[in-house]
This record gives C-alpha cells, structure tokens and sequence, in this order.
C-alpha cells in the first residue's frame, strides 16, 4: 500500500511528490520532479543490498543512505520488483479501461481521473498499438516504462493491466513479453477478406476451397457439417446458419481465425501460458461482422484451443477517430445486445469498443448490453487533450501545428476510418485559430488526431524537431494542467463504465 503518511526523512527533501512515497519495511521510495526532470528517491539502511539494484548516486541522509537516480527503463524495471502494484497482471473478466499514451506524460491525468471516478472499472496506463509505436517512434519498453513512472508519480496501487495492442507479428508479440506486457491485442485484419461480403455463392464456395485447411485443422466438409442448417440458440435469439451465410463468413473470416491461432500458439510458446491474456481484434475491418460471423469466429477459435478474454468485433455505425458515435444508437444497441449475449454464451468474455475515444452516446448502452463484460480501449484523446493544453499556454504554437496537420492530413489519414473534409475545416488566420472551438470542431479534431506521427517525427532542414521539442518541453513545464485537463475528460469517460 502507498504508505505517504508515514513518510518523515522524504518529505523532507525538496520537491518530492508526496503521493508518490511508498515504504517497504525499512526502504523507503519517492520521485522528485524539478523543472521538469523526474528523479527517482530511495532511501535504504547503508548498506541494503537492495541499492545495488538501482542507478543513481549515493549520499547520507537521515542517517541512511540516499540514492538519487534517473527515471529510466533500468530504475523503472527495478521499481517494478519492489513494487508489485507496478507490475501489470492480467484483469481476467473486469471491466478494464484502456488509456493510450502517445507522449509518454498522460498516465498523472489518466491516474487521477481513475482515482476521482472511483467504482470497479480496471485501468490499464501502457497501451499502445504497433503502428503508433512506429509513427511516433517509441518502443514497447518505452511505453511500459513511461506508465510505469506515471503510476508511481500518482501513488496508485490498486494495480494495473498492460495492453500490447493491434499486434500482427510473432516478432510483435516478442518485443511486447520482454517489455513485460499481460494483454496482447491480436489484430488479424490483414487477413479478412471484405470482398466476401458482397460475392455470389459461387464465387464464395471458390473462396472456401482456397482457405488453408491444414493450419484450421479442418476441411470444408467438416465445416458444412458444424454449420450448415444449425440454428444457435443465443440467450432466445436463434441464430441460424444457411449455406450463403456461412461461406460468407467463412470466406470472411477464415485466414484470420488461422492467423490468431498461429499467433495465440507463439504467445503460449513464448510466455508458458503465464501472466497473459488475449484479446482479438477484427474492428479495423470495412464491414460489420455480423451475429452469424461472431459465431462462427467464437466457435473456430474455441475449437482450434484458443483462450481470449475479449473481442472486438466490426460493429454497426462509425467508430471514427476522437469523435462520438456517428450512426442510430438506438440500432446500435439493439445489434450490439446480441453480440453481448454471444460473448456471454460462447464465453463469457467481454467485448471490446476499440476507436473508443469521445464515444459517450454509446459507453452506457455498452455497459449495459454487457453486463460490465466490457473494455473501452482509447488512444488520441490524449494527444488531443495535450494540443488542448497547448493551445492555452502557447497559442502560436498550437496554430502552427494546426497548420502542418492540414497539409498532412490527406497522407496520413490512409489508414484510418475517418471522414473529416479539409473544406470543411476551419482555416488557420495569423494569430487567430479560434482556439476555444476549433479542437471540438469535428473534421478540424480528426485531422488533428490522425496527424499525430508527423507532428511528432517532423524535422526542420537542419534536422532538429519542428513541433516536438517544443511540444513535450512546454507538457513537462505544465504538467498540472496538463493534468487537470486529462482528469476532467477522462471522468466523463469513465463514468458509465464504474457503476
């Protein structure tokens, strides 16, 4: 437990962040922040052998011994060993929230607004995808170490998932257990095939034969025999399976079951079944998966000896980057209650609303359909609520950031779902961005949000950073409102999910 009240020799010493003190026995642990610079505090008995697993420098304080170190990836692994409530475990069938850091500084805001939001939602602070670790070139240790200071910093101790997202490779999954991750996201949307969604039965029957029947441990007979003429009974909804329906799905989703199996065998390989758990992922895909293909999805996987703990089918509507809910809430329900009931009978597992930043109008029917089965997984709105900061303390820069975002949007928008229209975006005016509207304006808040890896990675002609410097200089200065705006935003996420 976080023991700050017990705290006398750190407290004493300047600038140490009083949430985040911790004692173990007679070890006590602290981080120092100074203009911006985190400091990890550990004051032992001289002599603890337990010093020599740390880095920094050494003095007397108090009668200890005093070590001063840096926040980094060795002190973070280190404090993670002291400290169990660091580590990530798996969070099994709770009602987990996922928070996505693109810059590494929003787990304070993040903690606080869990801490604030109370209820039984688990967080997870480490999350982020393969493609935007790439676009904004961190590591997946980068991102553990960078929630794990964060965590630390807000004394928060009630534990933690880690979730190594849209991963496609076995060298994906590799990178992410050595960085220490429990939830692995696998995203086989390479491997469906849309153009089945439309195909005549014919065409669909030549799609089936193609499939690669040895690595689904099965033919196509065996398949007709399963599937063919059955009706399934999901919680009073019958859902029913004619010969055009599961060809369509198996021609959909074949490859990409094949693909979660091989890539659920590494996992399993590679982590001895320990300390893992498996999320599969089919939302970036064009079309919606229907009951009959979450079906056939749940009831392949199952049989291959795959263990998931969440999926995230293509649901009806639009999940767009950083914007609400764009299609019927109502007809979303209605759909999204019979997916509930198939992850409830063919599980139970949860299901997972990915693209789920800003989505309030469908957060409580989601709750509601699942029961609390359910994971909110939320990236961009943070970055977004940096640019919100950013935008208060350093108009200029914001503008010019605005600026760049326009002219990258038409390139990076490639691949995401969105829809915002350059036409429709308000136009950056010297020195006028119209700042307290623009960042709620809808196309103006997708291109800013799907423009996040140029703005990170742009380099001037003498190859220093046009934007980042600048930008994680004045988050670091300001981490209070950085902080403060975090918290507010992600209560009204969490409130639906903590009843």
């Amino acid at each position: 437990m976080n023991n700050a009240d017990r705290m006398v020799e750190l407290q004493s010493i300047p600038n140490v962040l009083p949430q985040s003190v911790a004692v173990i026995e007679t070890t006590e642990f602290g981080l120092s922040r100074a203009e911006g610079i985190a400091r990890l505090l550990v004051l032992a008995p001289s002599g603890s052998a337990l010093l020599g697993t740390f880095e920094g420098e050494m003095t007397e304080h108090a009668g200890k011994t005093l070590l001063t170190g840096p926040a980094n990836a060795h002190n973070a692994a280190a404090l993670r060993e002291q400290l169990a409530w660091l580590k990530p475990r798996p969070l099994g069938l709770q009602t987990c929230v996922g928070t996505g850091d693109r810059l590494g500084l929003a787990t304070p805001g993040h903690v606080r607004a869990f801490r604030a939001a109370g209820g039984k939602a688990a967080p997870i602070f480490a999350q982020q995808s393969i493609r935007e670790m790439a676009r904004t070139a961190r590591s997946p240790q980068q991102v553990m170490d960078d929630a794990t200071w964060g965590t630390f910093a807000e004394g928060w101790t009630a534990g933690v998932g880690a979730d190594a997202d849209h991963l496609k490779t076995p060298q994906d999954i590799d990178a992410c257990v050595a960085a220490g991750y429990t939830f692995f996201t696998i995203d086989p949307g390479e491997h469906v095939d849309n153009s089945a969604e439309d195909a005549s039965v014919a065409t669909l029957r030549a799609m089936v034969e193609k499939l690669p029947w040895t690595r689904l441990e099965n033919s196509v007979a065996g398949m007709r025999t399963r599937y063919l003429d059955q009706t399934f009974d999901v919680e009073g909804d019958c859902v029913e399976f004619d010969e055009h329906t599961l060809l369509r799905a198996a021609a959909k989703y074949g490859r990409a079951v094949a693909h979660v199996a091989m890539m659920y065998r590494h996992l399993i390989e590679v982590t001895g079944g320990q300390n893992c758990e498996l999320e599969v992922s089919v939302d970036e895909t064009e079309t919606p998966t229907t009951h009959a293909e979450h079906v056939f999805i749940a009831l392949e996987l199952r049989r291959l000896g795959v263990k998931w703990v969440s999926l995230a089918p293509r649901y009806i509507g639009r999940f767009e980057k950083g914007v609400d809910y764009i299609g019927d809430v109502g007809a979303f329900e209605s759909d999204f209650a019979i997916h509930a009931a198939i992850a409830r009978v063919f599980g139970p597992y949860k299901l997972s609303l990915h693209s789920g930043s800003d989505k309030f109008r469908v957060y409580a029917p989601a709750m509601r359909q699942t029961r609390g089965l359910v994971h909110l997984k939320t990236a961009g709105t943070s970055y977004l609520e940096a640019l919100h900061t950013v935008a208060a303390i350093d108009p200029d820069l914001f503008c010019a950031i605005y600026a760049f975002a326009r002219d990258r949007y038409e390139t990076d928008r490639a691949s995401y779902h969105v829809s915002a229209m350059l036409d429709r975006a308000p136009v950056p005016k010297p020195g006028d961005c119209d700042l307290p509207n623009l960042l709620g304006q809808f196309d103006a808040r997708e291109i800013l949000h799907v423009t996040f890896g140029s703005v990170l990675t742009a380099r001037t002609a003498d190859g220093s950073f046009r934007f980042y410097d600048r930008l994680m200089n004045l988050l670091r200065a300001h981490p209070e409102e950085y902080a403060a705006n975090l918290q507010r935003h992600f209560e009204k996420h969490l409130k639906p999910f903590v009843v």
